[in-house]
């Protein structure tokens, strides 16, 4: 779950390789709008926190000004978590969300933190943007829904918005500034007819819960957009 890197939203950089980036993502669409010095996307599909501070950091330096990312989903384990609430059953999938909640409360807060002042070292002069989770699923609309239990998808909204509070805790303890999309995808959720979401497919769980282009578009860009200005 990582908003920055596009996977979803289709056309693929080929030179991103494995790591899925898209032109269509955020983060190009606002680099085409605002034509800055220089930019660079060093997002990587099933990047964790260790990837940013072993590896991506070094994209950065003392002249970077804006530094955008979407982190904490791989190192609770979501996707795993998501394939669990997909193929097994309710109680299997609230195991699964309840583990992952307590590593979101006990581990990450302290990756993320030594994930920010990691960046914050590579680039001192930089406009850290940490842009959060949209909720996962209309839960007003999950009883005309198929796929999963509204139990299930109540889980997984938690576990998102659990994500979504370490991010803003750590962004405000960290001189960070925390960009909510929730609102921006309110309407646009899973189980909604415009969703802005990729619903479950077992056969592509990697691009599952991605935004679309859509919610690239007109869901991380706008907020991302005003964050950054």
């Amino acid at each position: 779950m990582s908003g920055a890197l596009g996977l979803g939203a289709g056309s693929y950089i080929s030179s991103s390789g494995s790591c899925d980036r898209s032109t269509k993502a955020y983060p190009e669409q606002w680099a085409s709008a605002n034509a800055p010095a220089s930019f660079a996307s060093v997002a990587c599909a099933g990047a964790t926190t260790a990837d940013v501070t072993g590896s991506q950091v070094s994209a950065l330096s003392a002249s970077t000004t804006l530094v955008s990312l979407t982190i904490g989903g791989n190192d609770a384990g979501f996707s795993g978590v998501m394939e669990t609430c997909v193929l097994g059953s309710t109680s299997s999938c609230l195991n699964a969300v309840s583990t992952a909640e307590t590593f979101i409360a006990s581990q990450l807060p302290a990756r993320l933190t030594t994930t920010l002042q990691t960046i914050r070292a590579h680039a001192p002069a930089a406009k850290i943007v940490l842009l959060g989770y949209p909720d996962l699923y209309d839960l007003s609309k999950s009883r005309t829904c198929i796929g999963l239990s509204t139990q299930d998808r109540t889980a997984l909204n938690g576990g998102a918005n659990d994500l979504d509070s370490a991010l803003a805790a750590a962004a405000t303890a960290n001189g960070a500034t925390f960009a909510d999309v929730r609102g921006r995808f309110a309407g646009h959720e899973i189980c909604d007819s415009g969703s802005w979401l990729h619903s479950v497919d077992i056969f592509a769980i990697s691009s599952s819960y991605h935004p679309t282009a859509s919610g690239q578009e007109l869901g991380y860009l706008p907020v991302f957009t005003a964050a950054a200005g």
